[in-house]
């Protein structure tokens, strides 16, 4: 029902900033919590930040928290994950999902996945 394509990812410094997006298929995109997730090598698939289909609601993990900002526009279909001062324990490929999960952590309480847009932060 829900297709979820991710772009804004690449390659920077150490301290840079980038802005990823996931644009959204649908008319029915408000009425799912979106979440950001990343997978580093070797790592598993962890959630890095959630916002509400109202966006009233945002919760972060706590290596992100006052550096990265998720936001959305229910208008435009799309949701963002703001990161600065990004460090090369962020890099890993960055996944928008999208849901109507109450345990926000959890990758099983999202139905839909876009394919991942890489994030790279060389020190």
């Amino acid at each position: 029902q829900v297709q979820l394509v991710e772009s804004g990812g690449g390659l920077v410094q150490a301290g840079g900033s980038l802005r990823l997006s996931c644009a959204a298929s649908g008319r029915t995109f408000s009425n799912y919590d979106m979440g950001w997730f990343r997978q580093a090598p070797g790592k598993e698939r962890d959630i890095v930040a959630r916002i509400s289909r109202s966006g009233r609601s945002i919760s972060y993990t706590n290596p992100v928290k006052g550096r990265f900002t998720i936001s959305r526009d229910n208008a435009k279909h799309t949701v963002y994950l703001q990161m600065n001062s990004l460090n090369p324990e962020d890099t890993a490929v960055y996944y928008c999902a999208a849901g109507q999960a109450m345990c926000w952590r959890s990758r099983r309480e999202y139905d839909y996945w876009g394919q991942g847009t890489p994030v790279t932060a060389s020190s």
